[in-house]
């Protein structure tokens, strides 16, 4: 049974029960500068009322970590955030990542009043661009804090 569920991946809230799991997923050494680290993402989602932080499973595994900002009264009321996105290094190129971003998508869309959905990256994280860009992601032209963005219309 275990394996036939083991494709099926699913967001989560991060939990008391699962936090540290969330925390202990690593990238690849070559891959550590591109993402905050969870454990400060976590952190961080409990100062900040309006970050959706969520563990990514495949069956009862879990393999990645997903946070985004809910628009606050300040923001574009449309736009939701996906600003912290990454899979363990050891379940890295099974294609959970592009499964994981479908459900965050669908996720977003039941919020009422969404209208796009941004996402940032470094610009040579050349897997990133390509991921989003199949999702239909389009480059703004706009860097900050060194990073490109990108935005999905829903």
């Amino acid at each position: 049974m275990a394996h036939a569920m083991a494709h099926e991946v699913r967001l989560a809230e991060v939990t008391a029960e699962n936090w540290w799991k969330v925390a202990s997923l690593r990238l690849a050494d070559d891959q550590k500068h591109l993402v905050a680290s969870n454990l400060y993402s976590i952190a961080q989602s409990k100062f900040d009322p309006d970050a959706c932080p969520r563990a990514i499973y495949a069956g009862d595994a879990i393999i990645g970590f997903l946070m985004y900002d809910l628009p606050d009264a300040d923001d574009d009321p449309k736009v939701v955030s996906i600003y912290r996105f990454m899979i363990d290094k050891d379940h890295q190129g099974k294609g959970y990542g592009r499964a994981a971003l479908a459900c965050a998508i669908a996720e977003i869309r039941e919020i009422p009043g969404i209208d796009k959905v941004s996402i940032s990256y470094l610009p040579d994280n050349a897997i990133a661009r390509t991921l989003y860009a199949s999702f239909g992601f389009i480059e703004t032209g706009r860097i900050e804090y060194g990073e490109a963005h990108a935005e999905l219309t829903l």
